[in-house]
């Protein structure tokens, strides 16, 4: 039987319908999903770099694990931290401005007046004048001794404070127990003691 014209037409467009397409295209799709997982590998590198970067900003000290601290306090006695070995100590970055560093130094003065084994140190992390500090103290006072802290040349042995209060539990040993970001309690400090090994809350 002989097809008709339009039957043989509908045919041959049909047949051009299946070829595959020019080359350069299809190049060009391979090349897309060739590179596709190309974007995720620095991420990886980042990611593998990761461990190894620094803790801290280009020249700013790191907190040591053993920290070394001797310092004038405000009364123009000398305070060493070796010196307070066998104690538990508590080194309080503050500053008069800080409402929570003054809302938890009553906290603070209390661990230090009632607990034998617990002492407190606070470093004014304060650019005040020192009359002005002890002015503040004279309306806030505390049992335990102030010094106060450069803020351009902070002690070595602790990274400088991204906020305050900031505050370091050291252990009988001299080694950083806890590091504690922000305001605390009491409470939490001789949580902390416990579960360091240290005397259970309440102790004396």
């Amino acid at each position: 039987m002989r097809l008709s014209l339009p039957v043989l037409l509908t045919a041959a467009l049909l047949l051009a319908a299946c070829k595959p397409g020019p080359q350069a295209p299809a190049r060009e799709g391979a090349q897309e999903s060739s590179q596709e997982p190309a974007p995720p590998a620095p991420a990886a590198q980042e990611s593998a770099s990761a461990p190894s970067a620094p803790a801290t900003a280009a020249g700013e000290a790191a907190d040591a694990e053993f920290p070394t601290l001797q310092l004038a306090t405000l009364d123009g006695a000398q305070y060493d931290l070796a010196a307070h070995r066998g104690k538990w100590v508590v080194v309080n970055f503050w500053a008069t401005w800080c409402k929570p560093c003054v809302k938890e130094m009553p906290e603070l003065s209390a661990l230090d007046a009632m607990r034998g084994h617990i002492e407190v140190i606070g470093l004014a992390y304060d650019d005040s004048e020192p009359r002005d500090i002890r002015a503040f103290l004279d309306q806030h006072p505390v049992s335990y001794p102030i010094a106060i802290v450069d803020m351009f040349d902070p002690p070595k042995s602790f990274a400088s404070p991204r906020g305050l209060p900031t505050t370091y539990l050291i252990a009988p040993d001299g080694r950083v127990a806890k590091k504690f970001m922000g305001p605390i309690t009491a409470a939490e400090i001789e949580g902390a003691i416990a579960a360091a090994g240290g005397p259970k809350p309440g102790a004396g």
